[in-house]
């Protein structure tokens, strides 16, 4: 029974009493669900030879032939009710008061709450070869760290050639910066992240030329947590 859905009881006694009741359930609202008389027909069928097997494993010495017999009769029972489930219990007209009449829980429809990042990040700088940069992420120490949250992180950049950009160069492609930033917010470029080392290959034309970096943890929900520090490199 190690397949079995977590919805299905454990003990064979709970399957039973659910299966039973299915039973009667489908027997007034089996056909208005559109499950198919056929259907209705095997799942009692099953659940009969089901209750003589557990009630002879309770009443004669268990043999290797008894415990396969019982063992065979629930599985048939357990997958006759998972496809009927899967089948006709997914699919609306069925009600909350349908559901209970099952012996199945409600479905929550309340959205799990994705908390807003609170800590903040920043990163190693390590130098791998011609213009090739790498980023290691680290959680800033002292400022809050949830464990459990689905966090990334969003990589922010900028290049600032020698003495800062033109205005023709701050508009071009590359949209270089014409003096070093103060906040994460001047940085023009920016990416996200679910690892935790980061490589960036930037233009060969940049090398030589001065990268800063500002990183902010962002939850699945986009929402952002407060700027890490500022920090650069010398592109190689």
């Amino acid at each position: 029974m190690a397949n079995r859905q977590d919805w299905l009881p454990n003990r064979r006694d709970e399957i039973l009493g659910m299966a039973m009741k299915w039973n009667n359930v489908l027997v007034v609202k089996g056909a208005a669900w559109n499950v198919p008389e056929a259907k209705s027909t095997e799942l009692n069928s099953l659940t009969l030879v089901a209750q003589a097997a557990y009630n002879e494993v309770l009443t004669k010495d268990r043999t290797t032939v008894l415990t396969a017999k019982v063992n065979a009769a629930f599985k048939a029972l357990s997958d006759a009710m998972r496809d009927i489930k899967k089948r006709y219990f997914y699919i609306p007209p069925l009600t909350e008061m349908d559901m209970a009449s099952l012996n199945l829980s409600v479905p929550d429809a309340t959205p799990t709450p994705v908390a807003d990042p609170s800590g903040q990040v920043t990163a190693t700088v390590t130098l791998l070869g011609s213009h090739l940069i790498k980023l290691v992420m680290e959680h800033i120490e002292g400022t809050p760290l949830d464990l459990k949250a689905d966090y990334g992180c969003r990589i922010y950049w900028g290049i600032m050639p020698h003495g800062g950009g033109t205005l023709e160069q701050a508009a071009g492609i590359h949209h270089y910066l014409q003096k070093p930033p103060v906040s994460g917010d001047e940085l023009p470029h920016s990416l996200f992240t679910r690892r935790k080392k980061e490589p960036f290959d930037f233009p060969a034309e940049t090398s030589g030329m001065t990268v800063y970096f500002c990183i902010r943890y962002e939850n699945s929900k986009g929402k952002s947590g407060p700027w890490g520090p500022i920090f650069s490199a010398i592109i190689p």
